[in-house]
């Protein structure tokens, strides 16, 4: 088993959390994982992406070449076509429809959709809107993305039950419970929609 992604999005998109989550998901679980992230001017709305590899077998890099990625995970649609370069034939990008608008020259929306639409392999996801409905707050749309790339990542959806729990239990059992539940709403989107 091994999945190589690309998480990328904006400054307090909550990528880091997906990765964090992500990795305790495959330590804990006996697999082993390598990752590297470039953060940039995040602090200031600028892109933000986590390179994450995941295997049963050691992994010697934590870079993914270009050509190299099974999924491009991106919480901004414009951050999923930044990285296309990335995504090996066959891959698949998952890409929140939501954008965050933080440019003045911010590309067409829809040209944006339908450039995501042109691939072969993608899951084009509101996720702002889900989370609000499963959740009655945006705040967990990044785990509603985290669901909807579930079925293209080989690693045990429940492991990443886990590694949310593991990731935010200290912050009481709704917080977990929030994540978790975005993050059931994200697979299901994607099993229906993919």
């Amino acid at each position: 088993m091994k999945t190589d992604m690309v998480i990328a999005g904006v400054g307090g998109q909550g990528i880091l959390s997906i990765a964090a989550a992500l990795g305790s998901a495959a330590l804990d679980n006996n697999l082993h994982m390598k990752q590297a992230e470039t953060h940039g001017m995040s602090q200031r709305g600028g892109d933000v992406q986590s390179f994450m590899r995941i295997s049963d077998k050691p992994i010697y890099s934590d870079l993914i070449p270009k050509g190299g990625a099974d999924i491009i995970l991106s919480v901004e649609p414009m951050e999923a076509l930044r990285y296309l370069p990335y995504l090996k034939k066959g891959g698949y990008v998952v890409a929140n429809s939501s954008p965050f608008i933080n440019i003045p020259d911010y590309p067409n929306e829809d040209e944006l959709v339908k450039t995501i639409e042109a691939l072969p392999n993608y899951v084009l996801i509101d996720a702002d809107k889900i989370a609000m409905e499963v959740t009655g707050s945006t705040r967990a749309f990044n785990f509603v993305m985290l669901g909807a790339a579930s079925p293209f990542i080989d690693v045990p959806f429940e492991y990443l039950e886990e590694g949310i729990r593991k990731i935010f239990g200290k912050k009481g059992e709704d917080v977990v419970q929030m994540n978790i539940d975005a993050l059931h709403a994200g697979r299901k989107f994607s099993e229906e929609n993919k």
